[in-house]
């Protein structure tokens, strides 16, 4: 059993109904002693009944006995005798049953005296067996003592045996006949294990295995290391090793195991009652058993049984059969509460759900607001019901709470107006299910609609991925005053409208929108007053109005430039009416015209078509030199202009808008002809049936795309699907080729191409031949969507869990160390592309040393500051292919990161602020694009890796994050040297590389690989010898860190930029810096570290630092590189360790080593429900003074202003504390 601690943080406890609310600042576990556990006990359970079914009153003594576990109704006793609050804390004299709450239920805990001592499964089962390492035994052979099979020696006397030495009942006996039965001692069960922990004296048996170590090598070290982890943890915790054998089990409180009547008369129990029935009877049983003197073999039988049905009660099936009730399902354990998604951890303590909240289906709101979302009326009455009723008692419209309640129930006239009041300044938070990043839950402005669908603002779809097909919203209510404040200045949706992967703005138009703005700024020869000349925009207003004009004329506006040298100056601009109308929304202050030449002065900002790209560049600009409020509401107009313009067009799309293009009866009758020859030629036995297949599937596949592209050509440009498409709006080239050109060759369940091709198109309509071989795809598509979705919701889970803790601590942890970056490229020659340029991956970030121009000697950015966008431009222009800056991965923060290090945050675009949540960011920002990946590993056609597979999406992405042995690894050459190769067998090549001292490092080549190297070259530490994906561990070895985070990052970036999505760098720095946060002591010295544990890098560097300074013996220690799994159950606190995955193992390791949580995650203070150290959770807003912006403040303010610069330096340990 653990038992669990809390540290107070200081004696304030504040009383409230008698419960002590503690504050604590941390919790330990450790194992429970058995007088820890009668502390705990209200008495002893010694029945197994549970409740009489005459009376349905709780058996006392029995497992829902009112007198050891409180009253099962408030404030009356078991025989009635008191009844009442006024008897509270009474003990009735008759049954012993204190007047209380009953609450005291779920609280209250009892005990079993167990009739002979039982081995707690955990310690003994687990892996690797506490027990058995302590007692330096084998887990078999210790299994077979607990369970009666075999004698163990408690003292060997002078008979020859070793003292824990296993014999059988035979040896036993023979051993006994030969030196009688007083010689020695040996004894079978729990009780003999017990006895020899208790013997154990862990300090001496540490001090032992120490030196044991040094002297030892190979696997008897690697035993002798795990002996001394376990040791050490005994002898650093207040643990006895005999605690991990129970006298006394502890009986879980009856709320949390209840029984329930059901209609029938029926009782439905937690399965825990029939565990502990079963656990006290056989207790019983064996107690009487004892008292009656049986026989030796019937009382270890009974004691073989007890300790199986405790081991049942605590972990059902680990060991043997599961017990099994009615319908032959295994009983739900204790280990069965805590475990999985249902488990106590996750379902309850991680998943707690919220008043104030309602869900309803979503539709779309085009006349809202940017920061305004459409609220039903009858939802709205009912989240604010209590804000309602307390306006109606304060304005006289009610007297009492229940008079104002049946006004709101019964809809009085009064109730509405109030409503309306009441949400003006409410905002309320939208979520939309699956929350996949932070956008997926932001605030709006409330605005009361009629009817029961929630309405949302069309450009927030993007960032909810909500469409209006039938998709349900969740809306949640702020109640506090700090809430409403956080909701409106950080979470609003004007305020968000940037992506957290890369920076780029989210809320661009889509559809309609897009197509709107398209049709308005394309230009169309003879128009209808082309060329007419206008004074004034008005003016050409007037002219569209009466028809003089249309849309796309190309017409001459006049602007007035004001008075020069006492002259008016006039100027001429010519373009569209449509771009005149679309640049009289936009800013002129875009950057894309030269305004300081005397020309361009009055020139359209955007004087060309605007398609989707055009438009997402336009929102871009208008965020950097305009800001988040001015931009929202021209997005709100651009949206305005878009809606419009896509009704004015009239566009349509109809069946006779995909025209066939004539030459495609053609083009089939000459690619039939080439396939009838390539046919012959097979027959002729001039082609293999591999050519045939290929040359036929090559000539279809030219042929649909010379189709495809006279399609192109016949198509209208002012086509209805046309225009769909170029601008962006929606559908692309090659679905215009399937509805009207010819759908070409489609691929099989596994991936191979169909040599059959697919003449017709979707206006034609298909025959049953082509429906059937199309329906292979399609339904292969459909289930690997499926699949890649649970796929990437549980890489999000462990990325979210490996990296909750990492918030923004401290403004400048004052590093030294820096992260060169380069171009991100992929492929090499001819096929050689750039993946990320220089400038995208250096801007937001601060530089380590000074940029210098190499040509001009100018310094473009100095050391320190900030690579803004334009200085990562002029970066870009120049002859600079490295930068070095400040990264995550050399962050000297102990609990999350520098500011400096991080840079500018990329949801907000500013510099990131004390608190951010960097970590859950990064996670989210991996894992949300994680459903768009492929699924499937290419098969590359033997080309690359000699026919292997190449893992490509979202398993390349796992594979990197796992740190994992990759498919079709690559060897790398650890040394640098000159190589010989030798052929020495039909099975594998011989690499040799000699270095510069002689030394010769030999490398076996599978037959098949492809060498990347030739006899007599040079390489380097790092090269690789064959083609292929290399396997990070040994990165680690030969370039260390950096090496491994540089290879990680780059290859994750790369796989999903190959899937078209955008990652920052910084994201994928962060996971790796967890990846790579621990070190393995090898030689702990002088140091308090684990010989053979792992511990955190930072504790390491300063338990070091410590010993130096002291003139001692530093440890030494190795590296390593964790998947993220791995990292996720090796971090520091055993409370997020545990409700990530292996509950029962993280347990058990922390409750023997008596850990404890200091609670420095977001996910411990979830749990035991506190706010988290994270945003403004953080102590270190926690005690701000408002101070209003008014002339009295002057003074005030200007003094913050001044000591924020002071503010910036505060110290990381302050912040989190």
């Amino acid at each position: 059993m653990a038992d669990l601690r809390l540290v107070e943080r200081d004696n304030k406890k504040l009383n409230k109904d008698n419960e002590e609310n503690l504050e604590f600042e941390s919790i330990d576990i450790r194992l429970a002693s058995p007088e820890q556990i009668l502390k705990w006990s209200h008495g002893e359970v010694k029945k197994p009944e549970t409740i009489n079914y005459r009376t349905l009153k709780p058996e006392k003594d029995g497992l829902f006995c009112e007198r050891i576990f409180g009253p099962a109704k408030d404030y009356e006793c078991h025989c009635g005798k008191y009844k009442k609050i006024r008897y509270r804390g009474i003990v009735c004299d008759k049954c012993g049953v204190e007047v209380t709450k009953s609450k005291v239920r779920r609280e209250r805990m009892g005990h079993i005296k167990l009739a002979a001592p039982v081995s707690h499964i955990w310690y003994f089962r687990g892996i690797p067996s506490r027990m058995a390492l302590i007692l330096d035994l084998s887990p078999r052979q210790l299994e077979r003592v607990l369970y009666f099979a075999n004698y163990i020696v408690l003292d060997p006397g002078k008979t020859g045996l070793k003292l824990k030495q296993i014999i059988s009942e035979a040896d036993y006996q023979e051993t006994v006949r030969k030196f009688g039965r007083d010689a020695f001692r040996a004894g079978m069960g729990a009780e003999s294990i017990q006895e020899l922990l208790a013997q154990i004296d862990v300090d001496k048996e540490t001090e032992d295995l120490r030196n044991d170590i040094k002297a030892s090598k190979g696997q008897k070290r690697v035993r002798l290391v795990k002996r001394l982890e376990v040791m050490e943890a005994f002898s650093r915790s207040e643990n006895k090793p005999e605690h991990m054998v129970l006298d006394v089990l502890p009986v879980l409180p009856p709320e949390l195991r209840p029984m329930v009547q059901l209609d029938g008369g029926r009782f439905a129990t937690s399965d825990l009652n029939d565990l502990y029935r079963r656990v006290i009877n056989r207790n019983n049983r064996l107690n009487k058993l004892l008292q009656l003197g049986a026989p030796e073999i019937i009382i270890r039988n009974e004691k073989r049984m007890l300790q199986e049905s405790v081991d049942s009660l605590i972990d059902n099936g680990r060991r043997g059969r599961a017990v099994a009730g009615a319908g032959n399902r295994a009983l739900k354990s204790l280990s069965e509460l805590l475990k999985g998604k249902q488990g106590r951890f996750r379902q309850n303590l991680l998943g707690k759900r919220v008043d104030y909240s309602g869900r309803s289906v979503i539709v779309i709101g085009p006349e809202l607001k940017m920061h305004q979302c459409g609220l039903p009326t009858e939802m709205a009455i009912e989240l604010f019901k209590p804000f309602v009723m307390s306006r109606l008692m304060d304005e006289g419209y009610a007297h009492n709470i229940k008079t104002a309640k049946t006004l709101v129930e019964r809809g009085d006239d009064a109730v509405w107006d109030i409503l309306a009041e009441v949400i003006q300044d409410h905002p309320v938070m939208l979520n939309r299910a699956p929350t996949l990043h932070r956008l997926g839950i932001q605030a709006f402005e409330p605005v009361l609609v009629q009817g029961k669908a929630i309405k949302l603002h069309p450009l927030a779809c993007t960032a909810f991925n909500a469409d209006f097909d039938g998709d349900q919203m969740a809306v949640h209510v702020p109640l506090s005053a700090e809430a409403k404040a956080e909701c409106r200045f950080l979470m609003l949706h004007s305020t968000n409208l940037l992506k957290p992967q890369d920076g780029k703005p989210v809320t661009v138009p889509t559809q309609d929108m897009v197509l709107g703005l398209y049709y308005l700024t394309i230009d169309k020869e003879n128009c209808k007053g082309d060329g007419k000349v206008f004074t004034s925009l008005d003016e050409a207003e007037m002219a569209y109005d009466k028809g003089d004009i249309e849309l796309h004329s190309t017409i001459t506006v006049r602007f007035d430039g004001g008075k020069k040298f006492g002259k008016n100056i006039y100027h001429r601009v010519t373009s569209t009416y449509g771009r005149f109308l679309f640049n009289q929304i936009i800013p002129q202050n875009l950057g894309y015209v030269d305004r300081t030449v005397a020309e361009n002065e009055f020139d359209l900002e955007v004087d060309e078509v605007v398609d989707k790209t055009k438009l997402g560049n336009i929102i871009e600009r208008l965020i950097r030199y305009n800001g988040l409020t001015k931009t929202a509401s021209i997005l709100d107009d651009i949206k305005k202009l878009g809606y419009h313009f896509a009704t004015k067009s009239g566009i349509s799309i109809s069946v006779f808008d995909m025209e066939v293009p004539g030459v495609k009866q053609e083009y089939l009758q000459k690619a039939e002809e080439k396939v009838e020859f390539i046919n012959k030629q097979h027959q002729r036995g001039l082609l293999n049936e591999d050519g045939r297949s290929q040359a036929t599937i090559q000539v279809w596949t030219k042929t649909t795309d010379d189709i495809t592209e006279a399609l192109k050509v016949n198509m209208d440009r002012y086509n209805s699907i046309a225009m769909m498409s170029q601008s962006g709006a929606r559908g692309s080239m090659s679905q215009i080729k399937q509805l009207a050109g010819m759908r070409g060759n489609v691929s099989d369940t596994s991936g191979k191409t169909i040599e059959i091709p697919i003449k017709s198109n979707l206006r034609e309509g298909m025959n049953i031949l082509e429906f059937f071989i199309s329906s292979h795809g399609a339904r292969k598509a459909l289930s690997d969507t499926a699949l890649k979705t649970a796929d990437s919701g549980y890489l999000t889970r462990r990325l979210v869990d490996v990296a909750q803790d990492i918030i923004i601590t401290q403004v400048d942890c004052g590093s030294e160390d820096s992260v060169t970056m380069t171009a991100l490229t992929s492929g090499s020659g001819a096929s050689k592309r750039v993946i990320s340029t220089l400038a995208d991956r250096i801007v937001g970030r601060y530089a380590a040393e000074d940029i210098i121009d190499p040509e001009t000697g100018e310094v473009i950015c100095n050391a320190g500051k900030l690579i803004t966008n334009k200085k990562a431009e002029k970066v870009e222009l120049t002859e600079i292919e490295a930068v070095k800056i400040r990264s995550v991965l050399t962050c000297e923060a102990k609990h999350g990161v520098c500011a400096k290090c991080y840079g500018t945050n990329l949801a907000t675009g500013s510099k990131a602020e004390i608190g951010e949540s960097v970590g859950i960011m990064a996670a989210q920002s991996i894992g949300e694009p994680g459903t768009q990946l492929t699924m499937r590993t290419f098969h590359t056609g033997g080309i690359a890796l000699s026919g292997e597979d190449i893992t490509q999406g979202l398993p390349r992405v796992e594979e990197l994050f796992e740190a994992r042995k990759p498919k079709g690894q690559a060897i790398m050459s650890q040394t640098a040297g000159i190589v010989s190769i030798k052929d020495s067998s039909k099975r594998k090549t011989e690499v040799e590389v000699t270095d510069a001292e002689g030394k010769v490092k030999k490398y076996n080549v599978p037959y098949g690989s492809t060498l990347l190297i030739e006899e007599g070259d040079s390489i380097e530490a790092g090269d690789l010898i064959t083609e292929g994906s290399i396997n990070p561990h040994d990165i680690m070895k030969v370039s260390g860190v950096a090496g491994v985070a540089r290879y990680i990052t780059s290859e994750v970036i790369k796989v999903y930029n190959n899937n078209g999505i955008d990652i920052n760098d910084k994201h994928v720095e962060i996971i790796c810096r967890q990846m790579m946060r621990k070190v393995r002591v090898n030689e702990a010295g002088d140091t308090e570290l684990p010989t053979g544990g792992v511990v955190d890098i930072f504790n390491f560097r300063e338990e070091n630092t410590r010993v130096n300074n002291e003139g001692g013996e530093i440890a030494e220690g190795e590296r390593l590189l964790l998947g993220i799994t791995k990292a996720s159950l090796a971090t520091e606190s055993w409370l997020s360790a545990a409700s990530f995955q292996e509950t029962t193992r993280v347990l058990t390791d922390v409750a023997v080593k008596g850990k404890r949580d200091e609670l420095i995650g977001l996910k411990e203070n979830v749990i035991i429900g506190t706010l988290i150290p994270a945003g403004t959770g953080l102590a270190y807003y926690r005690n701000l003074t408002p101070v209003p912006v008014i002339e009295e403040n002057k003074e005030i303010l200007e003094n913050v202003l001044e000591n924020a610069e002071e503010l910036e330096d505060t110290d990381s340990e302050k912040v989190i504390n």
